[in-house]
């Protein structure tokens, strides 16, 4: 059963109203969602969206302060805090991160820490080198004990080529088989 969701935004700036879209549904539910944002994403404002704009809709909507630190989400893991991590939007860099056991931000931290403790991690893949050069990393996570990705396609083949972007709306399924360390088919849409 889920009830504490670590909830993760990276610097895939483009996708963080999608994803907050799929926050609010998930929050209606009746699930607890603890915000996770990469330190990046707390302080760089793009044509997307303001910062501390993000960080106040995140609180707003879940009543949990974000977590942006790696001091502020390293007690997660001692503390068992977590049923389940989501990292969405999961950015090429932190795909590379964690695919290599990368430890230097509060999402890499957060996701070392649930990995650790033999919990499921939730990967919603958004990134424009996806079958460039992270593709070797999406195919190491693949095969990683409780890593799960929610179902992911091209999202402009014509422009972006070797972009890969995850079906948001398929987060919470994606969680419930995950939990019960199954994942989700199909993965390529």
């Amino acid at each position: 059963m889920i009830k504490n969701i670590g909830f993760a935004l990276t610097g895939c700036f483009c996708a963080h109203q999608n994803v907050v879209v799929e926050i609010e549904n998930l929050i209606k539910k009746g699930y607890n969602i603890i915000p996770i944002i990469s330190e990046t994403t707390s302080k760089t404002s793009t044509r997307f969206g303001n910062a501390e704009e993000l960080k106040k809709q995140l609180l707003d909507i879940t009543r949990n302060q974000p977590l942006d630190s790696i001091v502020a989400v390293e007690p997660t893991g001692p503390k068992n805090m977590l049923d389940i991590i989501v990292v969405a939007p999961c950015s090429g860099n932190t795909i590379a991160k964690i695919a290599n056991g990368v430890n230097d931000t509060c999402v890499t931290m957060a996701v070392k820490s649930h990995l650790r403790n033999n919990k499921p991690v939730v990967i919603g893949v958004s990134t424009n080198d996806a079958l460039g050069a992270n593709f070797k990393n999406i195919a190491t996570l693949m095969s990683v004990k409780n890593v799960y990705f929610v179902p992911f396609g091209q999202d402009d083949f014509q422009n972006k080529p070797k972009s890969l972007v995850a079906d948001w709306s398929l987060i919470e399924q994606t969680m419930l088989m995950a939990i019960n360390k199954e994942q989700i088919q199909p993965v390529l849409l």
